[in-house]
């Protein structure tokens, strides 16, 4: 008898605890605003280059699902010889675009923002990239030695330091996969971008661009990726304020996040197969 009286006391522990199961939002503590500049400029090999954007909006909250974006600021590109490229926010939507663009290897660019009775600039030199020359595949690779992997090899210039960024994206997943590499131990040597993915399957297509970037982006990526990981974009929430290039013109310590960046870039789309 004993023993019936604590079999029905436990199940009926069992479903008060299941039917008093409430979800419960926690109120975070939340930060004020800053400003957000996306201001990631590419090339693809092969284009004109002429069409680019910028994107400005504001941090959001932890439960806010769709970004604060800002209209009404004044977005210029200029170059060495002063040549200002206007970005103009035709939709009033946040993205600043220009069909007039001259893109140019090497050339040092400077951006000048004003917003919010606010003045931003930052300078960054367009930097080349390495054509993607071929790409590896290999069924058996992870810990199970049944996952998909792939490497994309690229020719590393002998004459210069070279930086790269490389993107791995894929239909499934909501941010491409972000890795980083320099020439330092690999400078004039054929290398290569690698990628894996648990869920990768055949027949899935894979858009792989490798970025040629400067080392100070680089040194920024080195900090920002170490903090979020290599999966989830450069500008989402971190643990710790990392500054990026875009600085207050009258009051440098106030920072904002997002950094100004010139890429060539070489884009491949591989297909998985069997």
């Amino acid at each position: 008898m004993a023993k019936q009286i604590k079999y029905i006391v436990l199940l009926t522990m069992s479903i008060f605890l299941i039917s008093c199961e409430d979800v419960v939002e926690v109120n975070l503590e939340t930060a004020e605003p800053r400003l957000v500049i996306d201001a990631a400029l590419k090339w693809e090999k092969g284009t004109a280059g002429n069409y680019q954007e910028i994107r400005i909006s504001q941090s959001r909250g932890f439960y806010d699902e769709s970004p604060s974006m800002v209209s009404g600021a004044t977005v210029q590109v200029s170059n060495s010889e002063n040549t200002i490229f206007e970005f103009i926010d035709t939709n009033a939507n946040g993205v600043y675009t220009t069909n007039d663009f001259q893109p140019q290897l090497n050339e040092v660019y400077t951006l000048l923002v004003e917003v919010n009775g606010r003045t931003f600039e930052a300078t960054e030199q367009l930097m080349p990239v390495a054509t993607i020359d071929s790409i590896q595949q290999r069924n058996d690779g992870g810990f199970s030695g049944e996952d998909i992997e792939l490497k994309a090899f690229y020719k590393d210039p002998v004459e210069t330091e070279n930086y790269n960024l490389f993107t791995f994206d894929v239909d499934f997943i909501a941010f491409p996969e972000f890795e980083i590499y320099d020439d330092e131990f690999n400078n004039g040597n054929t290398n290569f971008a690698f990628y894996t993915e648990e869920d990768l399957e055949v027949g899935n297509s894979v858009e792989i661009i490798n970025h040629g970037i400067s080392k100070s982006y680089y040194n920024y990526l080195v900090i920002l990726l170490n903090q979020v990981g290599s999966s989830g974009g450069p500008f989402q929430t971190q643990p710790a304020v990392v500054r990026g290039n875009i600085n207050d013109v009258d009051n440098p310590d106030d920072y904002i996040f997002g950094y100004f960046s010139l890429s060539e870039i070489d884009r491949v789309n591989f297909t998985v197969n069997e």
